[in-house]
């Protein structure tokens, strides 16, 4: 009887284990889709910065017009750099964002190993790493919202131009 009894708790241990992976799982899975975001953030900081670079050698060029495309150079640094900065806090946030969500996978283990009761933990973990994720992708908002503004002043002063 001894050894059915045995080989019930293993049975059920390893439903357990695989309940705890399952539900691991669906985190994992949202690391992932932050991955994916992360990298499409970190595109847009090095276009920024390459972008920075090139205007910011021009004016180091002596006797060279501080104009680019009919626009003050140092207007269309200032708003590099504010763009920059709005991609540099959405990296930030969205890596914490990551980092919590990671932390909540290992407490569901620690949880469900060690027995201890982390639920609430767990879940302002969670909800922490949401805020985080919300936080990031209103950052990224912000700084697409600063370049297509900065893109239709562009084509308005072209449109002046034209008709100038």
């Amino acid at each position: 009887m001894n050894g059915i009894a045995g080989m019930t708790t293993n049975t059920l241990q390893s439903v357990d284990i695989a309940h705890l992976i399952q539900v691991a799982l669906t985190p994992i899975f949202l690391i992932s889709a932050i991955g994916v975001t992360l990298n499409v953030l970190t595109n847009r900081l090095a276009r920024i910065v390459d972008r920075a670079r090139a205007m910011e050698d021009v004016l180091r060029q002596p006797g060279r017009q501080q104009q680019y495309e009919g626009r003050d150079l140092h207007a269309v640094l200032r708003v590099l750099a504010r763009r920059s900065r709005y991609i540099n806090a959405a990296i930030t946030l969205i890596t914490l964002s990551a980092l919590f969500i990671s932390l909540v996978v290992v407490m569901l283990f620690v949880n469900a190993f060690l027995r201890w009761d982390l639920s609430a933990f767990i879940a302002c973990l969670f909800i922490a790493s949401m805020l985080s994720l919300c936080a990031a992708l209103l950052a990224f908002l912000i700084e697409v919202r600063i370049a297509t503004n900065t893109l239709q002043i562009g084509i308005e002063a072209a449109a002046r131009e034209e008709r100038g």
